[in-house]
């Protein structure tokens, strides 16, 4: 192991250096993000014999339910939405039920055929190029859907009327959008304690490869640490020989090597 002698003359300290800091372009960025929300509702229509009649105009709504944060509900209309379509045709819609405004969104309306052939009537949104976009509903009580969805006499006539019920399957997808911008975390970082662990190395003597005489009195240390703080051990580190160096002290940032 080698020895270093210091003196307690200090050397005149070297003038600190900085690097002045630099202007860093700053760039940021966001995205829009778009989703939909999807969901569907089931609607059994039982009795559909005695629903006839009820008038042009009169529907018969199905319980609300939500998608997307609406509320929604479907008309069925046994004798049709419009007077001048003369009750020929069953209306079927989807009305925006609650509370919202310029709600974006795609529809699609079953009638289910009940015979196990699954040849339902659809009209839908879903599936298909959409020239203009999604629909928008834009206030509560507005409706998408058909004043002609089917011809009465056929309906009552075919495979989706059995045991006089008719079920209905709405299907609805809400689009709804948001920016994102950069994300921020922030990590609590404890403060260091690595002097602690240095001290606690020092005071055990353990891998002590140094020792630094100090006015007479000797201390054993780590040229490695001792590196970190100034070239000169960094110089004594990469020497083979076990000579001892002498070197005025200053503080170990500044630390000059005089002989070997």
């Amino acid at each position: 192991m080698g020895t270093v002698r210091f003196s307690s003359r200090d050397l005149s300290a070297a003038p600190p250096t900085s690097n002045p800091s630099s202007s860093i372009p700053t760039k940021t960025t966001s995205s829009s993000i778009m989703e939909t929300i999807n969901g569907s509702h089931e609607f059994k229509i039982d009795d559909y014999s005695l629903c006839k009649g009820m008038g042009v105009g009169k529907y018969i709504a199905s319980d609300t339910f939500y998608i997307g944060g609406y509320a929604w509900a479907i008309h069925f209309y046994p004798d049709g939405k419009s007077p001048e379509d003369n009750s020929t045709y069953v209306s079927l819609f989807i009305a925006l039920a609650g509370e919202g405004t310029d709600v974006r969104a795609l529809f699609e309306l079953s009638l289910m055929d009940q015979s196990g052939k699954e040849r339902h009537k659809v009209h839908s949104h879903f599936g298909r190029a959409l020239e203009r976009g999604p629909y928008t509903l834009k206030y509560r009580g507005s409706m998408w859907g058909y004043k002609r969805f089917y011809r009465r006499n056929l309906l009552e006539t075919s495979d989706y009327l059995k045991d006089d019920t008719l079920l209905v399957r709405c299907r609805v997808g809400v689009f709804k959008s948001h920016t994102e911008g950069p994300k921020t975390y922030t990590i609590s970082v404890p403060p260091s304690n690595i002097g602690q662990h240095f001290g606690k190395l020092l005071d055990s003597g353990k891998g002590t490869d140094i020792n630094l005489e100090v006015d007479g009195e000797t201390f054993a240390s780590h040229k490695i640490v001792l590196a970190a703080h100034s070239p000169v051990p960094m110089d004594i580190q990469h020497e083979d020989h076990q000579s001892e160096a002498e070197v005025s002290y200053c503080p170990l940032q500044q630390m000059v090597l005089v002989t070997y």
